[in-house]
């Protein structure tokens, strides 16, 4: 495998764990959340509002890294870097999801702008978790139910 082969396939990879990680992170609270409510009265419905946001932010994030996987797997299976991003844009023009570039964007820039996101993604899954902890803490300091 080539260099950027081999770039490709790992980012693909990463991305794609990341997104798994992240997106079943998300959802385990909102398992635990209403088990724990029946015991002490989990949160306030304004508790669950930001609750949710961030819990659809980061899945909806753990989709986009997953079609950025996609992307990068299309991309390592053709014979050379033009060729591979060349497909990727081609179908992501078809798809009307972007406007044909003059200037490509190389495979290094493609896999900082899917880091971003990652980092968007995980900034999302930790404020989503310390709210989690803030309202199970709120909820173990309530009176027990009458």
């Amino acid at each position: 495998m080539t260099q950027w082969k081999t770039a490709a396939s790992a980012a693909a990879r990463d991305l794609g764990r990341n997104s798994i990680f992240c997106g079943l992170a998300a959802l385990l609270p909102l398992i635990a959340g209403p088990v724990t409510a029946g015991y002490r009265g989990f949160a306030p419905m304004l508790g669950w509002l930001p609750m949710l946001v961030l819990c659809g932010i980061v899945l909806a994030l753990a989709i986009h890294l997953l079609f950025d996987a996609l992307l990068f797997r299309l991309a390592s299976s053709h014979e050379t870097e033009a060729a591979g991003l060349a497909a990727v844009d081609d179908l992501l023009s078809r798809m009307q999801l972007r406007k044909p570039d003059r200037t490509p964007r190389d495979l290094e820039s493609r896999i900082a702008g899917s880091r971003r996101i990652v980092r968007q993604q995980r900034l999302a899954l930790v404020l989503y978790l310390v709210i989690f902890a803030i309202l199970q803490l709120d909820a173990s300091h309530a009176p027990p139910p009458a």
